[in-house]
């Protein structure tokens, strides 16, 4: 009985851990990040300095540019929107030209909803049983991705689409597949014979995907 007990306990305390898992819970209202000119760490703004323009941005009024990819994302975090911090939640603008593609990706630490501001996006992702969930999403609508599987989006329409992705973590992290895979120096031997691919295809892939 005393076994059981302690079995019933442990998978209660990891059921509990794993329905918590996320960003800590703030200790405070807000902490406006700022670096210390005097250790050149991580701190909270004093909260006398505070002001309203500390939780406002205007950095993704307008497109981002996307005129070489056919995509553009400007993400919007605690690096660049100081308010952000410590508040566990973070977005992302994605602009889209005709036929731009959003390749397929992942966020380890958040699960993301992806809002259509304008245009009709293909979008989807896979989960592990390599199930696609995909289906064209139009202005207005709403789609989430779980957390850390791949996901994807390709602009189907006519005109150019944009897309406010928002986030459960004020760092989620990004990891796209192609340049994890081609771009990350894996060993060619394992690519040729995972991918069935010879060396001058694995050599075009990594020439396209490697960090420039």
């Amino acid at each position: 009985m005393l076994q059981k007990l302690k079995i019933l306990l442990f998978v209660t305390l990891f059921h509990t851990h794993v329905a918590f898992a996320s960003d800590p819970d703030p200790l405070q209202d807000f902490c406006i990040a700022f670096k210390d000119s005097a250790s050149g760490n991580p701190s909270c703004k004093n909260s006398s300095a505070v002001s309203v323009e500390d939780f406002t941005f205007s950095g993704i009024k307008f497109p981002g540019n996307y005129s070489q990819t056919g995509f553009s994302a400007s993400p919007v975090n605690s690096n660049v929107f100081p308010g952000l911090n410590t508040l566990g939640m973070s977005f992302v603008r994605a602009d889209f030209d005709v036929g731009g593609v959003n390749v397929p990706h992942s966020h380890p630490r958040a699960t993301e909803t992806a809002f259509v501001i304008e245009g009709r996006i293909y979008s989807g992702f896979v989960d592990t049983n390599n199930r696609v969930y995909a289906k064209v999403i139009e202005k207005g609508e709403v789609m989430v991705f779980p957390r850390g599987l791949v996901h994807f989006q390709m602009n189907v329409g006519d005109t150019e689409a944009s897309i406010l992705g928002s986030f459960n973590s004020q760092n989620p992290g990004l990891q796209r597949i192609p340049a994890a895979i081609f771009g990350s120096g894996i060993e060619e031997a394992l690519l040729e014979k995972a991918f069935g691919l010879n060396a001058k295809e694995i050599a075009k892939l990594r020439k396209r995907f490697l960090p420039h």
